[in-house]
């Protein structure tokens, strides 16, 4: 296992309508870790659901080659969203250690009750472990629950409206910027996806 001290769960929904998510993210495999420095370590671990409650977890890599296999072994299934899971995987890894920084979700929907998902939230905000939510579509019900997990686990919430996709590939770079250097690497930052993920999570 990757011995870091900077660690980043990165989970994603894999259900049917997240394709393009997928393609934004094998396109900037190599762009995630090109963020951490040099002498900063980082590692991170790829985290998806799809299909029939099917969850898996990558080992936590510190090169961009394995994560690129990682994505490029996976294509999208219908299935419901698995957010739950998400994480409770997260806060069994490395239980007691705080190496692990934040935990950024991206998707587009939420199927699950939002009581127990803000009782996990707040486990994580105890855990020091934030949620770094980031929202496809405009989706109201899961933009609630969204909304609510972050402020209870001391994270950040953000609605994308970038089909394109940039949006997305900044605000990703911005939390490893927040992974490795914490809230000083965002402060006075010239990237505006700084300057967005600083004015989401609290001060």
């Amino acid at each position: 296992m990757a011995d870091a001290q900077n660690r980043l769960i990165f989970s994603l929904d894999a259900t049917a309508s997240r394709e393009p998510t997928w393609h934004i993210a094998r396109s900037m495999h190599q762009a995630l870790f090109d963020v951490a420095t040099e002498d900063a370590a980082f590692a991170l671990q790829l985290c998806y659901f799809r299909g029939l409650m099917e969850f898996e977890a990558t080992p936590w890599m510190t090169q961009p080659g394995p994560l690129l296999d990682a994505l490029n072994g996976v294509y999208c299934q219908g299935g419901a969203t698995q957010i739950e899971r998400v994480l409770r995987h997260s806060l069994a890894e490395f239980e007691g250690s705080q190496s692990i920084k934040a935990i950024v979700y991206v998707g587009d929907a939420c199927e699950e009750s939002p009581e127990t998902l803000n009782a996990l939230a707040v486990q994580c905000r105890l855990a020091q472990r934030p949620l770094l939510l980031f929202q496809e579509g405009k989706d109201a019900s899961a933009s609630r629950c969204f909304a609510s997990m972050a402020a209870l686990s001391n994270g950040a919430h953000v609605q994308l409206d970038d089909a394109s996709g940039d949006r997305l590939r900044e605000l990703l770079k911005s939390a490893i910027r927040f992974v490795v250097g914490g809230r000083k690497a965002l402060q006075g930052s010239r990237h505006e996806s700084d300057k967005l993920l600083l004015n989401k999570l609290p001060s």
